[in-house]
């Protein structure tokens, strides 16, 4: 699995003119899905993500996680994180089909719950606007193979 995981101060998700999901303050989460990811993954990313301290404390150090900052989660799925770009038009063979990633984008939903941080979100496989105002900007790369 792969996350880019951006801080924010406000982010939204909009389908068919219609606001889907919203934060304040905190991360909004682009969540693309490999066709080997696992459950056992989703929950090792969504403890990563919401334990990341990137967020100031009063010495303005990147200490505090979204606990700490009453922080919240927007998730949107992003199959285009898996682009194979080694042509100027890139391919997307390498993501997850939607049979195999949507119960994993579920349950990546599911474990970002059960820590304590039930998230907005998009649709998958919707056509999606996606705003936000970074903070910072702080943007954090993550990937299940790597972690």
């Amino acid at each position: 699995m792969r996350a880019v995981v951006t801080r924010v101060t406000s982010a939204s998700v909009t389908i068919d003119g219609k606001v889907n999901g919203a934060i304040g303050r905190g991360f909004l989460v682009l969540l693309g899905i490999g066709p080997n990811d696992t459950p056992a993954q989703a929950a090792k990313l969504a403890d990563k993500v919401v334990g990341l301290r990137v967020f100031e404390d009063e010495n303005e150090k990147m200490n505090l996680n979204l606990a700490t900052v009453g922080g919240e989660l927007l998730v949107v799925s992003q199959f285009t994180l898996y682009a194979d770009t080694k042509s100027r038009r890139p391919s997307f063979t390498g993501a997850a089909k939607p049979d195999r990633a949507i119960p994993l984008y579920e349950e990546f939903l599911r474990q970002c719950e059960a820590l304590g941080f039930p998230p907005q979100h998009g649709e998958f496989g919707a056509d999606m606007a996606v705003a936000s105002v970074n903070d910072g900007p702080v943007t954090i790369l993550l990937d299940t193979d790597t972690m």
